[in-house]
């Protein structure tokens, strides 16, 4: 008898211990705007953005976020005279428009900081990682990846017990090419809390 008192205690003193480390937090999906640097222009690209928050205390959580950005902008080009060509070849005087598909992926992860002011959940964010850019015409394409970093911040406004919907704006830092870009980008969309 004093076995089995001894085991449910320990059943009872494990089942505490592992409710008390529980983590809870948040799942984010969402749509994602874009607005990339380019050394002429800047460049709107739409696609989507996910993140992943696990809450270590009441107001310190470590986030993991992805997203995926896509366009087709048009980009002014100077075609350079064919290296075979043995003929006098003028550069054009104006540039020639041409059709780009582009596309970006960012992985960060790093700390967010967040509390509550009555119904609303405003949070900032520093996160870091990699970003991955490629960018293809008719006649080439080319990829680079980079090392990058986001700070930024938003706002979580209930709708149920589990549901928010999400307001969020990063400011992203790349260097693709030997040049920094710095990325605005925008995201909005649900938030599912466990």
């Amino acid at each position: 008898m004093r076995h089995l008192g001894f085991a449910a205690f320990a059943l009872w003193l494990f089942a505490s211990t592992c409710d008390a480390q529980l983590i809870s937090g948040n799942v984010f999906a969402g749509y994602s705007y874009l607005n990339v640097e380019y050394p002429e222009n800047r460049v709107g690209l739409s696609g989507w953005n996910a993140s992943v928050e696990a809450r270590l205390m009441h107001h310190l959580g470590i986030v993991a976020d992805f997203s995926g950005q896509y366009g087709s902008p048009d980009f002014a080009v100077f075609y350079p005279c064919p290296s075979t060509d043995s003929s006098f070849c003028s550069q054009p005087e104006n540039p020639q428009e041409v059709k780009t598909s582009v596309e970006q992926y960012n992985f960060l992860f790093g700390p967010r900081l967040s509390f509550r002011l009555k119904r609303f959940r405003p949070f900032a964010e520093v996160i870091v990682g990699a970003s991955h850019y490629h960018q293809a015409t008719s006649l080439v394409s080319a990829s680079y990846t980079s090392f990058a970093y986001a700070f930024g911040g938003g706002v979580d406004y209930p709708l149920t017990r589990l549901l928010e919907w999400r307001i969020q704006f990063d400011a992203l830092q790349t260097r693709f090419s030997s040049s920094s870009q710095t990325d605005l980008r925008a995201s909005t969309g649900l938030v599912v809390h466990f």
